[in-house]
């Protein structure tokens, strides 16, 4: 795939702010599905909806680890992709919204490592094992 296909695909996902703040909490590591529900407070079928639309266009990774979908940003990604979640971290940096995810991330983490198998603060890299 070109370049600029690259690029599309990537701009089609990041024109969603629930998108946007997925991208964003992914950035400080992988989480369980159920955890982005606390996160960003948003319905399960929402989510996985969000999940489901990342997954497709390659812009995050998934494995199954007992009954637990644990998500993560790709472990080598397009430098159009690692170039614009840099920027998304950036401009996440200046805005409300993104700054309450991180907090709520940064506080649930003691209880995602207490109730997920797969969690130690944030979930453990799944591709990582």
């Amino acid at each position: 795939m070109d370049s600029g296909m690259k690029l599309v695909k990537i701009y089609e996902c990041l024109c969603d702010a629930t998108r946007l703040r997925i991208l964003s909490v992914l950035g400080q590591g992988p989480l369980c599905v159920c955890h982005f529900q606390e996160i960003l407070r948003e319905p399960q079928v929402k989510i996985s909806k969000h999940l489901s639309y990342l997954r497709t266009r390659g812009l995050v990774v998934y494995e199954r680890v007992g009954n637990w979908m644990v998500y993560e940003l790709p472990a080598k990604p397009s430098p159009e992709l690692r170039a614009n979640l840099a920027c998304l971290q950036d401009c996440a940096r200046e805005d409300a919204v993104f700054q309450r995810d991180l907090a709520r991330l940064k506080k649930l983490a003691p209880k995602f490592a207490e109730t997920s198998p797969c969690c130690g603060g944030a979930c453990a890299p799944a591709a990582k094992k």
